[in-house]
């Protein structure tokens, strides 16, 4: 009998020994997946990618430097292309321009933020500005600057350039001369079709499972439509996967590697609040929401007050980047009080399968051996030969 192997194409082409792909996770905080997250991935067998979304190009250029000196192994940067953001413009002008919430939602309060932030609870930080309100003076939010991150990871030639909410198009040429891989984040087949048009070398699809920036499709219907769409471009599935059963499910739909977020976050190395760590062990599959009000795109949280007073308020969300900007004063006193409830907290679904805290190594080994057991006994799983009834 062969022996059971999980190499796929996607491992050929990304020279990996296993088709697991850290997905690339950071936001307006800060990275979630670290330089330590990423090598410990690419170390053990995966492709590590750093989540380096809305950071300055300087601190991109960081990232990229100490994962180097932590891994030999390929790895990945994560950014954050999205068309509909101006063109130029810092944290301070943006700020200027933001409408006001209090017309748009009709209240007679004159500040809608601050009603929120009060009813809510959360102090104002030490000094009156925080550490959230530093990190996004610090933050970019332009497509001058986006395009700024994407010429650093061209000068690393780094194997891997993650690019979502975007068109990588106008660096495919580049990338590729550099021998830098493009993978395009979906969340539709017409998405994927787009991508692959514009040189993306491999598809993550990513369904409604996932945490962060997500689909309205569920993973199971949204995989194979996606392979259907962009056969033979590989496709990687994302949403829902956090074991050995999921991966091979991916397999199944016709994927060629899973991307996964959530089940990196609850290990020792990645980037995430503690008491997050802790809340994601205590939570169950309904203990998740998906919301614009972070972001002004949806995504998927762990449940959130700051969400749910938003809602109840109905308060209009704002475009990328204003949204963000807009609710900087509520949670810069949140991160500081380490208000558990109100500090966003991206997560997929799956946070229910994870019940303790452990190195990144070992999830990537246990997602290897759960799945090989898996493939292991599929053929004792096998239907038995229907029955001829007499007389047949």
């Amino acid at each position: 009998m062969p022996k059971i192997s999980l190499h796929t194409r996607l491992c050929d082409m990304l020279d990996i020994k296993y088709p697991i792909i850290l997905a690339g996770m950071g936001g307006m905080g800060g990275p979630t997946s670290g330089p330590e997250l990423v090598a410990a991935v690419s170390n053990a067998g995966g492709l590590g990618v750093l989540g380096c979304a809305f950071l300055s190009p300087r601190k991109v250029d960081e990232m990229i430097r100490k994962t180097k000196q932590l891994t030999d192994k390929p790895f990945g940067v994560d950014t954050i292309i999205p068309p509909e953001v101006p063109l130029t413009g810092t944290t301070a002008e943006f700020k200027a321009e933001l409408p006001s919430l209090a017309q748009s939602a009709g209240s007679d309060e004159p500040d809608v933020i601050e009603k929120l932030r009060r009813e809510l609870g959360v102090p104002v930080p030490g000094g009156g500005r925080g550490y959230l309100a530093a990190m996004a003076e610090d933050a970019i939010w332009s497509q001058e600057d986006f395009k700024k991150q994407v010429e650093v990871i061209m000068e690393h030639r780094v194997p891997v350039w993650a690019a979502a909410l975007g068109d990588p198009a106008p660096y495919a040429r580049e990338c590729h001369a550099r021998g830098i891989k493009i993978i395009g984040v979906v969340a539709s087949a017409r998405g994927a079709r787009r991508l692959v048009k514009s040189g993306a070398d491999i598809i993550a699809a990513s369904g409604a499972e996932s945490g962060g920036h997500n689909s309205r499709i569920g993973t199971m219907v949204l995989i194979p439509q996606v392979v259907d769409a962009v056969s033979p471009v590989p496709v990687v599935a994302g949403g829902g996967i956090g074991d050995g059963r999921g991966l091979v499910a991916a397999l199944a739909l016709g994927a060629v590697g899973v991307w996964c977020g959530t089940v990196f976050l609850a290990t020792r190395e990645a980037i995430y609040e503690d008491y997050h760590k802790q809340k994601i062990l205590e939570s169950t599959e309904d203990d998740t929401m998906v919301s614009k009000v972070i972001t002004g795109k949806q995504a998927r949280y762990l449940k959130n007050r700051l969400i749910e007073a938003w809602d109840k308020a109905k308060i209009p969300t704002l475009p990328m980047p204003m949204q963000s900007i807009a609710i900087v004063p509520i949670l810069d006193g949140a991160y500081e009080a380490k208000m558990a409830d109100i500090v966003p907290a991206p997560a997929g679904q799956i946070v229910g399968m994870i019940k303790e805290i452990k190195p990144a190594k070992q999830a990537v080994e246990e997602m290897v051996s759960g799945a090989l057991q898996v493939l292991d006994e599929l053929p004792s799983k096998k239907p038995a030969p229907r029955r001829r009834s007499k007389g047949s």
